[in-house]
């Protein structure tokens, strides 16, 4: 990752871009798919499908399932596909020629103020810099857009020492609480409407996470 795609203040970022283009394929493996990653796009896609959202940008899209799935079934205006790893994107501009696939780092959102209705991230809030991005998300949104959020979080009696360890800038991801995305998003100007756990075929415990669902403020 280049220094123009990243704000520095979360360690090995240019790691992790790496890493994950060097596994783009692997994301795309059915079991993978259906058990990980389906269900909480399954609840973002419902989300947008009730709000209606019709320019709408998947921020760290990894290699477009969500976002091709987005452009196939609601059919909206214009659909972006964001993503800072170049391996992830190679995959995804394969996959649709619909979207429109942007290099860029959830920090420096390529989009105009106001220019989008729904901002959507599912499996990968926890690599971001929370606050900075959710400031770009609410600068793009247009007044009552829509974000939804989809992000893992620790559990059990492991969660206390996990965040405490993810917490420092030192840590390539970080996966805040459901209060804590809650404040996030509240600080960054959105209102919560609200925020629940996403079902899967698996233990909670497994795979813990939950979908923040905010309106920008008009």
């Amino acid at each position: 990752m280049s220094t123009s795609l990243t704000t520095g203040n979360r360690a090995f970022n240019h790691v992790v871009t790496q890493f994950f283009g060097n596994i783009a394929r692997a994301y795309d493996t059915a079991a993978l798919q259906q058990v990980v990653y389906r269900p909480p796009q399954d609840q973002v896609l419902a989300e947008l499908r009730t709000a209606g959202s019709r320019r709408i940008a998947d921020i760290g899209c990894g290699t477009g399932i969500l976002t091709a799935r987005i452009q196939r079934e609601l059919r909206p205006e214009v659909v972006y596909g964001v993503d800072a790893s170049p391996g992830m994107l190679a995959q995804a501009r394969a996959r649709s020629a619909a979207v429109q696939w942007r290099q860029a780092a959830a920090e420096h959102l390529p989009f105009a103020a106001g220019e989008l209705d729904a901002v959507v991230s599912t499996s990968a809030f926890h690599f971001f810099d929370h606050p900075v991005a959710l400031r770009e998300f609410h600068r793009v949104l247009a007044p009552g857009g829509l974000v939804a959020i989809a992000t893992m979080h620790p559990s059990g009696p492991t969660s206390r020492p996990i965040q405490r360890l993810t917490r420092s800038p030192r840590f390539p991801a970080h996966a805040p609480s459901p209060r804590e995305t809650r404040k996030l998003l509240q600080d960054a100007g959105f209102e919560v409407v609200d925020q629940r756990k996403i079902t899967r075929p698996l233990p909670s415990w497994l795979i813990p996470d939950v979908i923040t669902v905010g309106r920008h403020g008009r």
